[in-house]
């Protein structure tokens, strides 16, 4: 049971701002129901709770420092697709219910010994002291692990399972998205640069002709055979002296075209010839260079099936879930709350609508 980082924030201004946000009296005491899902309730105080827990993940609120204002805007972005997932995950619960799934002792017995050793709790003391810092009981521990495997159980078997990838649609998709299964060639360069002093703004002829005489003869020091590694180490005035002026790997594109035209005539470990830059005279040696690779359709074809699988799921399970919810009797008891599902179902709806570029 991983340990979130807690929001701290005053417990009083953080239900001010919950309530507020639900056009609710704080002072009111008693339960209330915001929604009737096929008649079983979504009460006040576990929607809250819900509205709590988004509220930890957010990066912005982690530091705990912020103020009613920002919490309340967070609740109000939050707010909209949180009600339409507890909505659709008490469509699938209630769905695995009517085809007879359940949680068993064996099953939950070992889901308890999976967290206890992946959180090292050693003890039933350390478990029971990880329950309460979480704020919860066995009870409700058994609660949320049956409803997290009722609505997986329900996407399996209702929709998964049902999806196929035709050997047509993966083809489609190699071909749309070949960038992805491509590795671009690379190289990987040696340099050394003899700079040339610039003096308000000018060179000096002398200057720059030593320069480059002197470029001329560490070129010839290593054709001869010395490591291009201390050359550049003793003589390069490039940054890169410190690494034995290795830089890279580039992509071909990551070269500039003057550049491209230097070293894409070298095989590796020949020299350039010195050429002139900006900052004086530069050569390079070329380390290694890899050829672009192309995955294969067949040797890609697992990974295919399984992205478009997913975009598949993806579709499929927003139908069936309308299907859900178009048998179902939903019963709102919160004005507000029912205008930020809508909103956020609309939203939802007319993404599904626009067809994808590939």
């Amino acid at each position: 049971m991983t340990t979130r980082p807690r929001i701290f924030v005053p417990v009083l201004a953080l239900a001010l701002t919950i309530s507020g946000s639900l056009g609710l009296a704080a002072s009111e005491v008693v339960e209330q129901v915001l929604v009737k899902v096929n008649g079983e309730i979504i009460s006040k105080s576990e929607f809250e709770q819900r509205q709590v827990t988004a509220l930890r993940n957010r990066p912005e609120l982690a530091e705990g420092n912020a103020a009613a204002d920002e919490l309340k805007k967070a609740l109000l972005e939050i707010t909209p697709d949180l009600i339409l997932s507890v909505v659709d995950e008490m469509l699938l619960i209630q769905r695995g219910r009517e085809l007879g799934y359940s949680l068993g002792d064996q099953q939950f017995n070992g889901i308890v010994d999976n967290i206890k050793k992946e959180n090292k709790l050693e003890t039933e003391e350390d478990f029971q002291a990880a329950l309460k810092q979480e704020n919860m009981s066995m009870a409700d521990l058994r609660r949320n692990m049956e409803r997290q495997m009722l609505v997986s159980r329900v996407q399996q078997t209702e929709v998964s399972d049902k999806i196929g990838v035709t050997d047509d649609e993966a083809r489609a998709y190699y071909t749309a998205h070949m960038q992805e299964f491509t590795t671009p060639a690379d190289i990987s360069l040696r340099e050394i640069l003899v700079e040339v002093p610039v003096v308000n703004g000018a060179t000096n002829v002398a200057q720059d002709e030593d320069a480059k005489t002197k470029a001329a003869s560490i070129r010839a020091r290593l054709l001869a055979g010395e490591p291009f590694p201390r050359l550049a180490a003793d003589s390069s005035d490039a940054p890169s002296r410190a690494n034995g002026g290795l830089i890279g790997p580039f992509t071909h594109t990551d070269l500039a075209p003057a550049l491209q035209k230097v070293v894409d005539p070298l095989k590796p470990g020949e020299i350039s010839e010195p050429i002139r830059v900006a900052r004086g005279y530069q050569l390079f040696k070329l380390e290694s260079r890899t050829d672009e690779k192309v995955l294969s359709f067949e040797t890609a074809r697992g990974q295919i099936s399984d992205r478009v699988a997913q975009e598949k799921q993806r579709a499929e399970l927003q139908k069936y879930l309308d299907r859900q919810r178009e048998q179902a009797i939903i019963t709102w008891r919160n004005a507000d709350l029912k205008k930020a599902y809508e909103q956020a179902l609309g939203k939802r709806q007319a993404t599904a609508a626009v067809p994808k570029h590939e």
